[in-house]
């Protein structure tokens, strides 16, 4: 690495103090050799767009941003790429000429993950999603790239999760509906989208839910198996993942969004599993 200048990155929260998003850069930074500088910044609630004016003010030249900013971080950028526009919201943002430009990489670090990282196939298969917010938001279009059988959209509130499909019926096969409509239906790949495993729950899903050989997967990671991850293993599924890769691929996206240069991700997934 040379003498020039760290340019300046963050991630925005709240809260933020568990973020392994500077652990992350860090070693992106290291490995690639690019001069960088990554903190995780706290954003009052109701001071998102002020936090993230002072840090350009202060030379920042690009933020992630985390829960609960990503749909508020949608409306403060004057461009947004065609992932975000079709997320409806934005985890990545770079600061140039005074303009603010809105990437969304949740759902290419959740594909890629899936894909490469997991070998588990996604085209002519049935995926179910669970949950309508914007982390289900953010993953809907890569999904449906895939060219799945199938993208069933669940959540416990119906008319959400079927108004949202109805916004993605152009890209492929996708419906939306309540966890009570999933009776008699099998699924190759069930990623948990909800936020049901922050307080100890699991969305209530039929019996029978998981095909044979399905995959589980759930967005949130922790020490062990997450509460929808362990509801999974004692229906006897074998394939369970947490999203600890997705974290680590999208935040490679963003990397390369900023930098130009894609790290490779599996020395700091490795890191952070024996951490």
């Amino acid at each position: 690495m040379t003498d020039q200048p760290l340019a300046r990155y963050c991630v925005f929260g709240n809260p933020i103090g568990h973020s392994k998003s500077p652990a992350i850069h860090a070693q992106f930074a290291r490995q690639t050799g690019e001069a960088i500088r990554y903190d995780a910044l706290l954003a009052p609630l109701d001071g998102f767009a002020a936090s993230v004016q002072a840090f350009i003010a202060a030379g920042g030249m690009g933020a992630n941003v985390t829960v609960p900013f990503k749909e508020e971080a949608f409306r403060l950028c004057s461009a947004h790429s065609p992932r975000a526009l079709l997320a409806g919201a934005v985890n990545t943002l770079s600061f140039t000429d005074g303009k603010i430009f809105g990437d969304n990489t949740d759902g290419a670090g959740l594909v890629r993950d899936l894909q490469c990282n997991l070998q588990t196939p996604l085209t002519g298969r049935r995926i179910l999603l669970l949950g309508a917010g914007g982390a289900a938001r953010g993953a809907l279009g890569p999904l449906l790239e895939t060219q799945p059988a199938l993208l069933c959209l669940a959540n416990r509130t119906a008319a959400k999760a079927t108004g949202l499909a109805q916004q993605f019926t152009a890209l492929g096969p996708i419906r939306g509906c309540g966890f009570t409509a999933l009776a008699g239906e099998a699924f190759d790949v069930v990623i948990n989208a909800t936020a049901a495993s922050l307080s100890g729950e699991v969305p209530p899903l039929p019996d029978g839910i998981f095909a044979a050989d399905a995959l589980a997967y759930d967005m949130m990671y922790g020490e062990g198996d997450t509460p929808f991850l362990a509801e999974a293993r004692r229906r006897g599924v074998r394939h369970l993942a947490d999203g600890l890769g997705m974290l680590v691929e999208q935040a490679a996206e963003a990397f390369f969004v900023w930098r130009g240069v894609r790290p490779q991700t599996q020395p700091v997934r490795d890191a952070l599993r024996n951490a």
